[in-house]
């Protein structure tokens, strides 16, 4: 049976050709103004807000900038088959030597530092551009190039190993200054809410699938394209900090992500690919709410175990370290100039005989684990 293609928008009619004719933004409105859009809409930017004024009130922004964008990091490379365990990528964080890292982890903490560099990068500018999305990419890849040169042949494949792997579902446009066209077009979009009236999300999900069909670098668009969509809703004032836990909904559902991302080039159905974009902010962004509440009743249930019972002072600058990650150090501690080294280390063995921490030694040294803010984390 033939592909039925949506009205009003060109689908790509040979997976096996670069997709060259990828039809620049904007959209006809009759592809997303719909009532079960907005209505799926409306759930998305009620969570979002929700979730926008919790985290703002919220003295310590660090207990969320080190805990949940680590979280964001660990399962968009996961998205990618990158994996590495918590306990291995929070024991890389704790020391804080990237360059010291390799493989799996060390792409994962890449991912999380292109969060924060591409924050900062935008609080320093009015619009996206294109050194914005190179740099992102460097970052996440940790290379040198940038937008992929014409000749450069990009197929994608259907992974797996079922009947199906191997086969192509989608080949990006290449040639001659057709992914800057389509990239400045892209940014005109996102950028210009002037001649482009469209809500904030639904830009997203519109530029999201864009970025991805353009396909601009040779490798790391999609993770690329994941820092993007954060980026963009805290530039537009939607979250003060990249904190949306987006890519733990895609890990959860990557066959749809996948399925209806394909929908919009084979069948021109915007309508399923929005849904399930404005669904992946509406459920994260109450996850993450509920991870926030979740740290904050655990922060205060802790610092009232060792105000009551023990004797350790300064317990307000001790409890914040505890949870700006999950694995604390010694160092930590006499770094920040809040105990001598022997203090320090005395406070954290007995917190691990209060049951607060739980005391590992790898490979000769110390690390202590906060158990409930790992088991929060790790839900």
């Amino acid at each position: 049976m033939p592909v039925q293609q949506i009205v009003n928008y060109k689908i790509n009619p040979d997976r096996e050709r670069p997709w060259n004719e990828l039809p620049l933004l904007p959209l006809d409105e009759s592809l997303y103004r719909t009532v079960e859009i907005f209505e799926h809409l409306a759930e998305a930017k009620a969570a979002l807000a929700r979730l926008h004024g919790r985290s703002v009130a919220i003295p310590n922004q660090g207990l969320l900038i080190n805990t949940i964008s680590l979280q964001e990091a660990k399962a968009s490379s996961e998205i990618e088959n990158i994996f590495t365990t918590d306990d291995e990528l929070y024991k890389a964080y704790s020391n804080n030597k990237i360059e010291e890292t390799s493989g799996p982890i060390k792409e994962v903490l890449h991912y999380r530092e292109a969060l924060w560099k591409g924050f900062e990068y935008m609080q320093q500018r009015e619009t996206f551009n294109i050194d914005y999305l190179v740099e992102m990419y460097r970052e996440i890849k940790e290379a040198n190039d940038g937008i992929r040169p014409p000749f450069t042949s990009i197929v994608i494949r259907k992974g797996s190993s079922g009947p199906l792997a191997g086969q192509t579902i989608y080949t990006p446009p290449r040639g001659d200054g057709i992914l800057e066209e389509k990239l400045a077009n892209l940014l005109e979009f996102m950028n210009d809410d002037t001649t482009y009236k469209v809500d904030p999300i639904l830009k997203m999900a519109i530029g999201h699938f864009q970025f991805e069909a353009i396909h601009p670098f040779r490798d790391g668009n999609g993770r690329s394209g994941r820092v993007f969509n954060i980026h963009y809703l805290t530039h537009k004032g939607l979250l003060d900090y990249p904190i949306l836990f987006l890519s733990k909904y895609i890990i959860d559902n990557k066959d749809a992500y996948y399925h209806t991302l394909a929908g919009v080039s084979q069948r021109g159905d915007w309508k399923s690919w929005i849904i399930y974009m404005l669904k992946a902010v509406e459920v994260t962004a109450n996850l993450t709410f509920q991870k926030i509440n979740d740290i904050i009743k655990a922060k205060e249930n802790i610092h009232q175990a060792i105000t009551l019972h023990s004797d350790i002072r300064k317990v307000d600058q001790l409890i914040e370290v505890l949870f700006t990650q999950p694995f604390s150090t010694v160092k930590h501690f006499t770094t920040a100039k809040i105990y001598a080294e022997n203090t320090a280390r005395n406070y954290l063995n007995q917190m691990v005989e209060m049951g607060v921490l739980d005391k590992r030694t790898i490979n000769g040294h110390h690390y202590y684990l906060n158990i409930d803010l790992y088991n929060i984390l790790s839900e």
